[in-house]
């Protein structure tokens, strides 16, 4: 009798092309928010240009003797009154015959000083309000939010009209700053109330709550370190709000007294000899101008390189 015929087995060829696609390297570091937005920033000129402008003038804040030798207020003299630019003064004299370019970077020291101490407290409101307004929700989200309206109804420079008029003896740059700030919270709680709402339905956070760790401890450890991302562009933003505001305030006579220096107080000076010396009024507001230019580009460069979308639009 013949040989039974044993049957045949057969074996699906090995696909060596899906696995090297499929292959993962080991070695490659995971990618995240921040260091995405970093890589797309520092490809872009812009970044660095307002970078670089930014620093200027902090600089020029902190150390106003590296720009200038020239007292501010030690050499006016009523015979350089409204002049022309000379040796040692580049930009000319104001009506008081002070050196303009003095008064501009020792100006510098006193409207970012303002500009900062507001945004600081403004920041730490806002996420203090709505990081608990959105996590915790409830009764204290409906309470939080209806403050953070009336707030947001106020219009923080009409604000600080009033608050700068009742202490007009006592004006100071953390007076100013706190007239400023402390009105102009209501929209950054908003944003950050928006962010945790998004976060607090993250994996992590239910493993967290999985684990037993307590509301407070989730919310300062996991919640907030990953809805930071708005604060930071709503803050740099804010800056230059705030720098605009004490240039606002001071022009129109409310804000610090007239014997601090800042940009807004020699520009709210330079008004009554605009028609014969003009550029007593524009030296200083040219330098008011470019340093909210340099904060708004960052915080809008910044904002961009923080949404995925508009990445992916580019």
């Amino acid at each position: 009798m013949p040989d039974p015929i044993s049957p045949k087995h057969y074996v699906a060829p090995v696909e060596t092309e899906s696995i090297a696609v499929d292959a993962v390297r080991i070695s490659d570091k995971p990618s995240n928010l921040w260091r995405d937005a970093w890589f797309d920033l520092r490809r872009r000129p812009l970044f660095w240009f307002s970078i670089a402008l930014a620093l200027v003038f902090l600089v020029m804040a902190v150390w106003p003797t590296l720009f200038t030798a020239t007292p501010p207020n030690d050499q006016c003299y009523l015979s350089n009154s409204n002049g022309g630019p000379a040796e040692g003064h580049p930009l000319g004299f104001t009506f008081q015959g002070c050196d303009i370019y003095a008064r501009i970077v020792w100006g510098a020291q006193t409207s970012l000083a303002v500009g900062l101490i507001a945004t600081l407290i403004s920041s730490v409101l806002g996420l203090i309000m709505g990081a608990l307004a959105g996590f915790y929700g409830g009764w204290l989200d409906s309470v939080l939010s209806r403050v953070g309206d009336i707030f947001f109804a106020i219009p923080y420079i009409l604000a600080a009209v009033v608050v700068m008029t009742v202490f007009k003896d006592i004006r100071s740059v953390w007076i100013l700053a706190l007239a400023i700030g402390g009105f102009a919270w209501a929209s950054t709680a908003r944003v950050v109330r928006a962010e945790v709402l998004r976060v607090r339905q993250a994996d992590f956070v239910m493993a967290s709550q999985a684990l037993g760790q307590s509301k407070f401890k989730i919310l300062l450890n996991h919640v907030v370190p990953n809805a930071i991302a708005p604060l930071l562009v709503v803050s740099t933003l804010g800056l230059a709000a705030a720098i605009v505001a004490e240039a606002t305030l001071s022009f129109l006579g409310v804000g610090l007294g007239s014997s601090v220096m800042s940009w807004g107080n020699d520009i709210g000076d330079a008004q009554a000899s605009l028609r014969v010396a003009p550029m007593a009024l524009i030296y200083p507001s040219i330098a008011l101008t470019l340093a909210v230019l340099a904060f708004v580009t960052l915080g809008e460069l910044i904002r961009d390189a923080l949404d995925p979308k508009a990445r992916a639009r580019r």
